[in-house]
């Protein structure tokens, strides 16, 4: 039996979106991530699974997206994940503002929250997103748009707007997350004179690890949510092995938490589990990696499919639309 550990901090974060085209022109073409994977969903294989990255795809750096052009608009609010926040070197706010207003990008900011600067934005699919200035270990991508001393260097936090929150708060001290701080979450200043606009409380948590550690869970009123284009499906922590898996599906089982099998991703191995506030969170191994069947030189430029669904790829190719990767074609 393995021994648990605290999770070192978050994997990948995974989205619901609209048209895989506008995606991958945003996330590549506007904030310059790496193309790192096309591939498709292990329960759906004529829909696209798409994943953006640091030039490596490391864990922590990762954000997949599911294009659902057909479904329909989420409705936001609880529980669901309620944004994801990228980290960019401290002194490069004003870069990304410009960058912002030259592709039409409407945001927000740049705000205080704890002793941070941000900028809010939506993407395409009304996303939330965040670039938060922020020290990280990170190498970015260096062959994207963006200057390498302002680009993305990976992951930095999520937000949960949580059903309960005392209960998300419990599920992230089982993870190994330490409550850091607290603040009204209407206490950021925004310098173009915004105002706040909501009230509760926004409580911080941190992983271990040297990067992609923030977990924020907002405890306020909201109305109930609805999946769909625009939502933040899941957030994936990073756990030591497939043995350690096992071990905390146990945990979770015992607890009578809403838990998945353990499943193989071709990438990594995990687990889903939804805690008693609704939130749904992943745990995934960091290995085999994104890097196990494509040349690292070559990430993202031709559809891969795990070994089951091998000799089903002249139907699969027949139904995804091509895609256009700023870069590459």
């Amino acid at each position: 039996m393995a021994t648990l550990t605290d999770s070192p901090g978050i994997h990948h974060v995974t989205t619901i979106v609209g048209g895989a085209q506008s995606n991958v022109e945003f996330n590549v073409g506007v904030l310059s991530l790496r193309f790192v994977k096309r591939t498709v969903n292990y329960e759906n294989m004529l829909a696209y699974h798409l994943y953006y990255g640091n030039g490596t795809a490391d864990p922590g750096t990762v954000l997949t997206c599911f294009p659902y052009p057909n479904d329909a608009p989420a409705r936001l609010g609880k529980p669901q994940w309620e944004s994801v926040g990228f980290a960019v070197p401290p002194g490069s706010l004003g870069y990304w503002a410009d960058r912002l207003d030259d592709h039409d990008v409407e945001f927000t900011g740049p705000v205080d929250r704890f002793d941070e600067r941000l900028l809010g934005f939506t993407g395409p699919a009304d996303t939330s997103v965040e670039l938060v200035a922020a020290e990280s270990p990170v190498e970015p991508w260096t062959d994207g748009s963006v200057p390498e001393e302002h680009a993305i260097r990976g992951i930095h936090g999520v937000t949960a707007l949580s059903a309960n929150p005392y209960a998300t708060a419990g599920m992230l001290d089982t993870l190994g997350f330490e409550l850091v701080g607290e603040e009204p979450a209407g206490v950021e200043s925004d310098e173009r004179g915004g105002e706040a606009d909501s009230e509760g409380t926004r409580v911080r948590y941190r992983a271990g690890g040297d990067h992609a550690t923030v977990v924020d869970v907002l405890d306020r009123a909201a109305p109930y949510g609805r999946e769909g284009i625009g939502t933040i499906q899941h957030v994936a922590v990073r756990v030591e092995s497939v043995d350690e898996l096992y071990d905390w599906h146990s945990l979770f089982r015992e607890r009578d938490f809403d838990v998945s099998r353990v499943r193989d991703r071709n990438y990594f191995h995990s687990l889903y589990v939804r805690d008693p506030g609704g939130i749904l969170f992943e745990l995934a191994t960091e290995t085999p990696g994104l890097a196990s069947d494509e040349a690292v030189e070559t990430l993202g430029e031709s559809l891969v499919l795990p070994d089951w669904f091998a000799e089903d790829r002249e139907l699969i190719e027949s139904q995804l639309p091509p895609l256009s990767v700023p870069g590459l074609d």
